[in-house]
């Protein structure tokens, strides 16, 4: 039901209206309404229950196990949130002098030496507000860096066919082309493409490691060598950090930049659109062009900030002033918790989550994708025989899902594994909740061999059915207008 249903004339929740002033009652008739504008006219009670039912009727990662692969749906610790709200860090202008700074400028610094650290990069900076942001802010680093050596001609990005839909899109508007290099039948990178791929022209790779098929590329050795012997770079896109976090480093495997998505490894609220922050580390050769400003120290201790006059070879500035400081403030909150020895148990439980859920899986008859090859941090299953025998499509299993009380994992990507569910369980979940979603797929699966309709028209039980997704994309309408029904 729309808030507009619950409104009568003259019903008021006055407790909550703000007081006018004499500057607000004084505007010019111009921009002084001709009437009152439609809004609902509903009691305070009636507005606070008309909204909490909405959350409710929400699927989020406080009520529901949420698998969405290379997504990393996991429950971040309230106490992150918390300290990141005292009054102290809420109370600064980002606009304070650096002598007035000092505190948040410490903690700043030290999350720049754990993001090193536990990456094995050079230097870090956090300026990128978002993992996309992030990203093109690490080719732009692989440009600036081919372009101070008087290597124009090394315009095409290499992008391995498994990569997320961001990677091409920031290597074309850092100014590349874009050529594809295909995934092999076991999951690693087609060594024999990539080799035929590269020469002078050769930029760098953008990839992941665990990939976005769920396992850890065997030959990346191989890769890096084959790829700086060309003259091109490495670039990590960091989003599935948490499954080697404390294990491996990035920097060890031989990348040249790394993008961190906070959001999924180090408690950031996540979904929605935002807040995001997306830090990137460097190998000693891309120093100088990282973003600015970044957080320096100095004999005193003392902390300030690196500009364009310290850094002129800096890319330059992506975001106002340092980053987005509540979500580094919890990023940085989240490692200091967890530790050297918790973040390593956070790759352990996502592994093991990972390995757990695929291993029952399978033994339920799912079909995997890679089926010789252990899971990362996560896996995938591809519907393509229940598809072929009962007329049940990826799709429709993951509506069914819903009914059942959990999100659907990731539907049809990676796009090169037909019928496709990238499955990440997340180091948060519990054996119990892990079990709970098994049975609810292995309900489903019957349910598509014996009552496929059922499954083909779900979801029967959440308060929107079945959309017409491409009506839905292409003549969206979310706009009320008085005398409109709801439907």
């Amino acid at each position: 039901m729309l808030i507009q249903e619950h409104s009568r004339p003259g019903r008021r929740a006055t407790a909550q209206a703000p007081l006018a002033t004499p500057d607000q009652a004084e505007l010019p008739p111009a921009l002084r309404r001709k009437q009152r504008a439609a809004l609902p006219e509903v009691s305070e009670l009636q507005a606070v229950r008309h909204y909490t039912r909405l959350s409710q009727q929400n699927f989020s990662i406080d009520t529901h196990f949420y698998p969405l692969g290379s997504c990393t749906m996991k429950y971040n610790p309230r106490a992150c949130n918390s300290l990141a709200s005292l009054p102290g860090f809420l109370a600064r202008h980002p606009a304070a002098p650096e002598s007035h700074s000092q505190g948040i400028m410490a903690c700043l610094h030290e999350l720049q030496d754990m993001l090193k650290s536990v990456t094995g990069m050079h230097a870090v900076s956090l300026a990128p507000a978002a993992g996309a942001q992030g990203e093109l802010a690490g080719v732009m680093m692989i440009r600036a860096y081919h372009d101070a050596r008087g290597d124009q001609y090394r315009r095409e990005m290499l992008v391995p066919d498994a990569a997320h839909g961001t990677n091409p899109a920031s290597a074309i508007m850092a100014g590349f082309t874009v050529r594809e290099v295909p995934t092999g039948a076991n999951g690693d990178v087609d060594l024999d493409a990539l080799r035929a791929a590269v020469g002078p022209q050769t930029a760098g790779i953008m990839l992941t490691n665990p990939s976005t098929v769920g396992v850890f590329d065997r030959n990346i050795q191989a890769i890096a060598k084959t790829v700086h012997e060309a003259g091109g770079l490495l670039y990590y896109d960091g989003a599935n950090l948490n499954a080697i976090l404390g294990q491996v480093r990035p920097g060890d495997m031989g990348f040249d930049v790394i993008h961190m998505n906070l959001h999924k490894t180090f408690s950031t609220p996540h979904g929605g659109g935002g807040p995001g922050a997306g830090p990137v580390g460097v190998s000693k050769r891309l120093e100088p062009y990282l973003p600015i400003p970044l957080v320096a120290r100095d004999e005193q201790d003392r902390y300030r900030w690196l500009d364009e006059d310290d850094r002129p070879e800096s890319i330059g500035r992506l975001t106002a002033f340092g980053g987005n400081m509540g979500i580094l403030l919890r990023a940085y909150i989240y490692a200091r918790l967890l530790g050297a020895e918790g973040m390593r148990r956070v790759a352990e439980f996502a592994t093991l989550n990972a390995n757990y859920l695929q291993a029952r899986l399978r033994a339920a008859g799912f079909q995997l994708a890679y089926p010789e090859r252990r899971a990362s941090h996560e896996f995938i299953i591809t519907l393509k025989k229940e598809s072929k025998d009962f007329g049940v499509n990826t799709m429709d299993v993951a509506k069914r899902l819903l009914d059942y009380g959990y999100h659907a994992p990731t539907t049809y990507f990676p796009l090169l594994v037909p019928e496709c569910l990238l499955i990440e369980p997340t180091e948060t979940e519990t054996k119990e909740a892990l079990d709970g979603f098994v049975e609810a797929m292995i309900q489903i699966r019957a349910e598509a061999e014996h009552e496929p309709e059922t499954v083909r028209q779900a979801p029967h039980n959440l308060p929107v059915r079945r959309l017409d997704d491409v009506r839905a994309a292409r003549q969206l309408d979310v706009a009320w207008k008085p005398g409109q029904q709801d439907i």
